[in-house]
């Protein structure tokens, strides 16, 4: 029996399109198949390359990828339209297992497009409050205009403690300022040893914000983080995202703290 190529991506329809700021859309692509949140996809087009893609969400027949135009192959994709098609491969990586949340206290940091590879767990908890002993999403961007998935943001606060702030106020804006780790010691966890923190974002900001969270009585092994690193090949061949002995593709790019913390450059 001959195995399949794992390189060969397959085609899959762009069902809609939506806009949350100049740079960074979102893709509904036709999928149909497992897939978890933190989870990717490598997205490629003909004559202009690949480019990895985290799971913005989960939907019936589809997947969300969330894309930022900064580069030859998302220049390319940002041209494509409803009824167009891209080339995928995947999903790869390990995800985040919603099973690890349920029945916990759970509180969730995300910095700018930190938000797109969580946003599945956000999602799962706003339709499912009882599944949780409470939700904290926070969350920080640039400014105002650099805000993503607003309209989401109206349904999340049906059922979910979410606090946004931003790093750079505009005229007009009314919110709350300043970096989230400022935000932590404020939020009403109950049991912090029991509690649950999921930390997604650039670097310091989660090396900062883990700090807080063991300011407040989190324990290490109850955070969960995803490392964002350039992964080429998806499979563990070509070495791009390995760390030591780790590939994050592989064995990543969702780590629980306690191995995510040795995973240094």
């Amino acid at each position: 029996m001959t195995e399949l190529n794992p390189y060969i991506p397959f085609l899959s329809e762009i069902t809609e399109v939506i806009k949350h700021t100049e740079i960074e859309f979102t893709f509904r692509m036709t999928y149909s198949g497992d897939v978890k949140p933190g989870q990717f996809f490598e997205v490629s087009l003909p004559k202009f390359g690949e480019a990895p893609i985290s799971v913005s969400g989960i939907g019936d027949g589809t997947v969300d990828l969330t894309i930022r135009k900064v580069g030859k192959v998302t220049d390319e994709i940002f041209e494509n339209y409803v009824g167009d098609t891209l080339f995928l491969r995947g999903p790869y990586g390990n995800g985040f297992d919603i099973a690890n949340y349920k029945g916990k206290e759970i509180l969730l940091v995300a910095g700018g497009t930190g938000l797109s590879p969580v946003k599945g767990i956000v999602d799962y908890f706003s339709a499912h409050p009882e599944d949780c002993k409470g939700f904290t999403l926070l969350v920080g961007f640039k400014s105002p205009k650099d805000v993503l998935f607003k309209k989401d943001f109206e349904e999340w606060e049906k059922n979910l403690n979410v606090i946004m702030t931003v790093d750079t106020p505009e005229d007009g804006y009314c919110g709350k300022c300043g970096l989230v780790t400022q935000y932590i010691p404020e939020i009403p966890i109950k049991n912090s040893d029991e509690a649950v923190g999921i930390v997604v974002g650039p670097p310091m900001m989660m090396k900062c914000t883990i700090t807080e969270l063991f300011n407040v009585g989190f324990k290490e092994e109850n955070i969960w983080i995803s490392q964002e690193r350039k992964m080429c090949c998806g499979i563990g061949k070509c070495g791009h995202c390995k760390i030591d002995d780790t590939y994050i593709c592989l064995d990543g790019p969702v780590f629980n703290y306690t191995k995510g913390k040795f995973l240094k450059d």
